[in-house]
């Protein structure tokens, strides 16, 4: 059911929007790339409050290299949240394929908090003082909601207005502005990853304006706090069977042969007690939460050859040396949890509680335990001091909406392949469904099956057939030693 406040924000856009007053854009080239042309433009902090203090987006478009056959704009985001859409149309020329750079203006606009877009500031030494979200006691659960309420207040006062307001429907109707600046009746958009719920909610608030739709790695944002822990660890547990198999038969694999369940169980072991050294970064210790989110990371390409080279250097099975990371900056940005604290209602009632859960989803992944893209966002927001401006409900597809394409992995780590399922059979006729029989999170670059099915729907409006499915492709190494 749509929400009272959903209605009341859609109808603010729209009087917004009826002003007359056209947002500009004053264009040139992007200093990091010519080709790209950069520019900003400046919407409400507050969509509920057009008068009242603005902040600033930043938007890159690359120009159709067709211009004769161009067919509009192609709006894009890689997720996150917290990608930069600058930066990933200053890579769309090896992401897209060319046939779709020819027909498209590709446009990414960093969302509201995040980039080049008034990011989320805060504090580099209070965000590296996160405490263990493995929360193993009533103390360290109080301790990170006093953590938490630090952070939103040191967030707050670097980052001004915006802050309160980085939900997705905001954003949404910050991509509507954009439309509008960029004079064009209609938009497609291709979202990945967290992306894609900004695709969901501009087809459900803007469905007019909607020329095509592609969703790759799809978030399901009907999901409630039990299904949204056991799906995302569900997936994850899921992605280290497959990383176990491929090793098993990869000749490549630098544990081959070896029990990798029962070396997964010692280095756990070790990080528990505090012994367990950071391979290629002595002598800092790892904790469980960063073996996890080690191997949570590597499953996202996925980076199977070089994740093999981590377990083997962490677990002294060979040498190891490799530089340390840079020296940090005092401010940083950091969107992930003042975006998932507005987008997402996960309450949890006391300590019992949430060690409840906890067992429950190790008792599911018993080497992941919990995924990490899970567990960040719900201990980060235990005690945050706002509700959530835009909590999870399901996608009400409006009348008139065009067909919408859905990209779903079958051994997703991030964004569990029932969550594409289920999104595409909300969108009933309308959402075709691509399943990409393979690994890794967001495939479109990974699979030319699956963007050639993408693209020709983007350039032809044609969805692919009903049960569209491409094979597996074996991860190549890179990245090794």
């Amino acid at each position: 059911m749509v929400t009272v406040s959903f209605l009341l924000a859609y109808a603010v856009t729209a009087a917004h929007a009826g002003t007359g007053e056209t947002p500009a854009i004053a264009w040139a080239p992007c200093p990091e790339d010519k080709v790209v042309q950069c520019g900003t433009m400046t919407v409400p902090a507050d969509w509920a409050d057009p008068f009242g203090p603005t902040t600033t987006l930043t938007v890159a478009r690359r120009p159709a290299t067709d211009p004769d056959r161009r067919i509009g704009a192609l709006l894009v985001n890689p997720g996150g949240p917290g990608g930069s859409a600058v930066d990933f149309t200053f890579g769309a020329g090896t992401f897209f394929g060319a046939e779709l750079r020819k027909r498209f203006d590709i446009v990414g606009m960093d969302p509201r908090g995040v980039g080049r877009s008034s990011p989320v500031l805060c504090s580099r030494d209070l965000v590296d003082a996160k405490p263990n979200p493995l929360i193993a006691s009533e103390q360290a659960y109080i301790d990170m909601i006093a953590y938490n309420r630090r952070l939103a207040a040191d967030c707050a006062r670097r980052t001004g207005p915006v802050f309160g307001h980085v939900d997705t429907a905001s954003v949404v109707r910050d991509m509507d502005a954009v439309r509008k600046a960029l004079g064009e009746e209609k938009i497609s958009f291709y979202g990945a990853s967290y992306g894609s719920l900004m695709g969901q909610q501009y087809a459900e608030m803007f469905p007019d304006r909607l020329r095509a739709l592609v969703l790759d790695g799809v978030m399901d944002h009907s999901a409630n706090l039990a299904s949204f822990l056991i799906h995302e660890t569900d997936a994850a547990q899921d992605s280290f069977r497959e990383f176990v198999a491929w090793c098993a038969r990869d000749t490549k694999c630098v544990l081959r042969g070896r029990d990798i369940t029962a070396l997964w169980a010692t280095l756990m072991t070790r990080a528990r007690a505090g012994t367990l050294e950071h391979p290629y970064d002595r002598p800092a210790k790892l904790t469980p939460a960063d073996l996890i989110g080690a191997a949570f990371a590597a499953f996202y390409d996925p980076q199977w050859y070089s994740f093999a080279y981590y377990l083997r250097d962490a677990a002294g099975i060979a040498p190891a040396g490799r530089s340390a990371p840079p020296i940090p900056v005092d401010i940083i940005d950091h969107s992930f949890p003042a975006v998932i604290c507005a987008d997402w209602y996960l309450p949890i009632v006391g300590f019992a509680d949430l060690r409840r859960r906890l067992r429950i989803l190790a008792a599911r992944a018993p080497q992941m335990l919990v995924s990490p893209l899970a567990l960040n966002a719900l201990t980060g927001c235990l005690g945050w001091p706002a509700a959530p401006a835009n909590p999870q409900r399901p996608t009400v597809p409006p009348p008139g909406l065009p067909p919408v394409v859905l990209i779903g992995a079958e051994h997703d780590p991030a964004t569990a392949y029932v969550w594409a399922q289920q999104v595409a059979k909300r969108f009933g006729a309308g959402g075709a469904l691509i399943t990409y029989q393979g690994w890794g999170h967001v495939v479109y670059n990974q699979s030319p099956c699956v963007a050639a099915l993408a693209d020709k729907y983007l350039i032809t409006l044609i969805p692919p057939a009903a049960g569209s499915s491409c094979p597996a492709i074996e991860p190549e190494p890179f990245g090794v030693g």
